[in-house]
């Protein structure tokens, strides 16, 4: 039985590589169930002072590869070009951008049977997921998606995205001890998907992968092969 081939949506202040190297576990987890395929986004983060970026706002930043391996896949603040998920906005920059680089992706490595994204990566997977069910991406034909401390945006822009529950099968996993996306707004995202699974972990900030946690990513993935 061949693999199931999941696109991986890194998280703010990520790549597409430095979530490869966060997510050996995983990868190692799923090994016999599923190949991970990361897309980089297009955006690179502009460097700021530390204090400039509250930790409690932003996503842990990588470890080597320097700021040019800092992407975001939206800015919430269009004249900082940063992002923070509690921010409210009007409008949001670089979201169609970011749609574009998915599009590509899908055309130049796919096809994928699922979607995985991690954060403001696992945000962006929802509205992915709007736009596919909405007929809006002819090149989308993802049959589930696993969101990893995802939350809904809090752009006004962003909530045609929530209008209607989405019907493709869900798996949500956030950790109770998460400080940079709460777990009460990870729960805040369920109702728009009417088919959601949830996978609570102890943890903070980051894609769980222990042994505790195989069988429900496995029975999750085992409906579509």
């Amino acid at each position: 039985m061949a693999p199931l081939r999941v696109l991986c949506v890194h998280g703010y202040r990520q790549s597409g590589g430095s979530f490869r190297e966060k997510t050996g576990a995983l990868r190692k987890l799923l090994k016999k169930h599923a190949e991970l395929v990361y897309v980089t986004s297009p955006l690179p983060v502009p460097r700021l002072p530390a204090p400039e970026v509250p930790a409690s706002e932003n996503e842990p930043v990588p470890g080597p590869g320097g700021d040019e391996d800092q992407r975001g896949w939206w800015f919430s603040d269009v004249t900082a070009r940063s992002f923070s998920a509690q921010q409210q906005c009007d409008e949001s920059l670089g979201l169609d951008e970011s749609v574009a680089a998915v599009r590509e992706a899908v055309k130049e490595l796919g096809p994928f049977d699922g979607i995985l994204g991690f954060s403001q990566g696992a945000a962006f997977v929802a509205m992915l997921c709007s736009l596919q069910e909405q007929q809006l991406e002819p090149e989308f034909s993802f049959r589930f998606a696993i969101l990893v401390a995802g939350f809904r945006s809090a752009c006004k822009q962003h909530q045609t995205f929530y209008r209607a529950p989405l019907q493709i099968p869900s798996l949500h996993v956030f950790g109770l001890e998460d400080r940079v996306i709460p777990d009460s707004m990870s729960r805040e995202l369920l109702p728009c998907f009417q088919d959601a699974q949830v996978l609570i972990h102890a943890g903070g900030h980051f894609v769980p992968a222990a042994s505790a946690h195989r069988q429900t990513y496995q029975d999750f993935l085992k409906r579509f092969q």
